[in-house]
């Protein structure tokens, strides 16, 4: 079996992965594709898409990242005239798509990220959180789940908001707060918890850029818009205008991060910079593990009222992760097929 990855410039070249995914002719771009597939959730299909990226980054010449939305009744959409060299899905709305689309794509690789549960043979590969404790000869563990946070990312969305952080001074905290989930509730003890802290930070004169997600509750929304959208400190957003969610992480001196979201956690492990974490109601389960992990790294923190400055090496696990994935996937040479050795 011939090994197609570049040794000099520890890429990927685009015939090696022609050879190694077994791209099918008559596909519409020139080049390497990529389906991102999910139900559309910005969380979800972020993870997908920030392996894509890692992958990209890894091959020579041209990949085209699509996107693929698979609603949960069942409608799908597709885009037009594109043939997946390699098809990477997040949520439950993608794994049915997956078993059909294997049938129509057999020259592709199939990657699940997170726990397909039942499925995980309809896949080349999974890629799980180390906290599922996932298991199995298709199996890529890793801290968390894939994210987007890159250097030049980070460097690109500070830019692009140069001129609204520069109404707030520095030193600045960027807030990251969730919502509901299974383990975790944002009720109102937890409210006035975190209300309480930002209160301390805005005593210490800090600048706080403070952003909410789609599972923060309304009644919360509303009440931390009322508190503190009209600070001069505070940058609050809601979803209200382009998202600053990036420029935050890349601003900020401190990050401060609700404990239920794991793609809040390692997106803001990935930037270098110290990480609180901010307690909601609830028992943390299996995510006691990743939080360990995290610890264990010295990324992040418990809050406790002090603000320290430390230093780690930033958390680039959807990098490693790319490289162990094109380091599996082979050619069986009987079929030109790419699949997981």
């Amino acid at each position: 079996m011939r090994n197609t990855t570049c040794q000099a410039s520890g890429r990927l070249t685009l015939e090696g992965a022609r050879i190694l995914t077994g791209t099918m002719t008559g596909t519409a771009h020139e080049g390497m594709t990529i389906w991102v597939v999910s139900d559309g959730r910005r969380g979800i299909e972020n993870q997908a898409l920030g392996l894509a990226e890692a992958l990209e980054a890894r091959l020579e010449g041209a990949v085209h990242i699509e996107r693929v939305v698979a609603r949960k009744d069942g409608f799908v959409t597709l885009p037009a005239e594109s043939t997946p060299d390699i098809w990477i899905g997040c949520g439950r709305a993608a794994i049915p798509l997956a078993r059909r689309q294997r049938r129509i794509f057999p020259d592709c690789v199939f990657v699940y990220v997170q726990d397909p549960r039942t499925r995980h043979n309809d896949f080349d590969l999974v890629i799980a959180p180390r906290h599922d404790r996932l298991t199995g000869a298709n199996v890529l563990p890793m801290i968390g789940s894939p994210n987007r946070v890159t250097h030049d990312m980070l460097t690109t969305a500070k830019s692009a908001f140069s001129r609204e952080l520069e109404a707030y001074a520095s030193p600045r905290a960027a807030v990251l707060i969730g919502g509901d989930s299974k383990r975790f509730k944002l009720d109102n003890a937890a409210a006035n918890y975190l209300e309480t802290r930002l209160d301390s930070l805005l005593a210490r004169d800090l600048s706080l850029m403070v952003t909410v997600s789609r599972r923060t509750p309304e009644r919360v929304r509303d009440r931390f818009r009322e508190r503190f959208a009209d600070q001069d400190q505070v940058w609050y957003f809601d979803g209200d205008g382009p998202n600053p969610y990036f420029a935050f992480l890349a601003a900020a001196d401190w990050i401060f991060v609700t404990e239920e979201s794991t793609n809040m956690l390692v997106e803001a492990c990935a930037t270098g910079t110290p990480v609180y974490v901010l307690p909601l109601s609830g028992t943390p389960g299996k995510f006691a593990r990743l939080h360990a992990d995290l610890e264990a790294r010295g990324a992040v923190r418990p809050y406790l009222g002090e603000l320290d400055r430390w230093t780690y090496t930033p958390l680039l696990e959807t990098q490693r992760v790319a490289d162990q994935m094109l380091a599996r996937v082979q050619v069986e040479p009987s079929s030109q097929t790419g699949r997981a050795a």
